[in-house]
């Protein structure tokens, strides 16, 4: 049987982590679950599926936090079983990063937390693959010593992933030099939806251009990343959090249909 490194590392294929925003409900993420393996497995892209067990970094307090940490939690644990595919939740809290590491393969630091030096330690230290979102407001260069915090701490397996930085005080932009130069730390992943947010809208809910999505992924495959980071679900309108800037599910064969060519295209290059 295939290790999880084995998984991701395919020269025919960026690999992908997707899936919904946060768990809203079992039948809803093996709903997403069932159609992007399917796809994935199609295509030969290593696939990874992403929901968060519950979402603390929230504009108001009346918004969608989750159904339950452990009901969550489990709802991962039963989509990597299932599908035989690994799967990636975000944590905020150094207490949250065992609990987590119990059901999940891969904890990921959100963007806002990623200097917070305690919580990136004690995800390391659980021994699972560390995702670390760049900080909207950090340069590339400085994401070699969020990566140096992991290593520092017996653990090698550390990704960064790019989701803008800050541009006014609405938008998000990548810099795409910045991708070559955080390669050169560790594997790096586009997280197409969340740079196309825009933020700190007047009704405290997230704006986004979900139009721009297959813009910015070709962008990223074409300068090389290593994966991509993609939220989607089969109702967009309904979605209880970043609706606003994820790609619709029936949308997601297309697109990575032509971002794999792409990716085939560009490595014969």
């Amino acid at each position: 049987m295939k290790t999880f490194k084995d998984r991701l590392s395919s020269e025919n294929s960026f690999f992908l982590l997707a899936g919904p925003c946060a768990i809203e409900g079992e039948e809803m993420a093996l709903r997403i679950a069932e159609h992007m393996v399917k796809i994935t497995d199609q295509l030969g892209i290593p696939y990874i599926f992403k929901g968060s067990f519950k979402k603390a970094n929230r504009s108001r307090i009346d918004s969608f936090t989750g159904i339950g940490d452990e009901k969550a939690l489990k709802i991962l644990q039963k989509i990597g079983r299932e599908f035989g595919v690994p799967t990636v939740t975000d944590i905020h809290e150094v207490s949250d990063a065992a609990k987590a590491a119990a059901y999940v393969d891969v904890l990921q630091i959100p963007a806002f937390l990623v200097r917070q030096t305690d919580l990136v330690v004690a995800a390391a230290e659980t021994g699972k693959y560390v995702n670390l979102k760049k900080g909207q407001f950090m340069s590339p260069e400085s994401m070699q010593h969020a990566v140096r915090k992991v290593t520092d701490s017996s653990n090698d397996n550390v990704w960064i992933t790019d989701r803008g930085t800050m541009f006014g005080y609405q938008d998000m932009v990548v810099d795409y030099r910045g991708i070559l130069v955080m390669k050169s730390f560790a594997p790096t992943i586009l997280d197409v939806t969340h740079s196309l947010q825009q933020p700190n809208q007047a009704s405290g809910v997230t704006g986004g251009r979900p139009e721009m999505i297959e813009t910015m992924a070709r962008a990223g495959v074409a300068v090389g990343v290593d994966g991509l980071f993609i939220e989607t679900h089969f109702d967009t309108a309904q979605a209880k959090s970043d609706g606003a800037n994820m790609l619709p599910l029936e949308l997601m064969e297309g697109l990575l249909t032509r971002l794999h060519r792409l990716h085939q295209t560009v490595s014969s290059l």
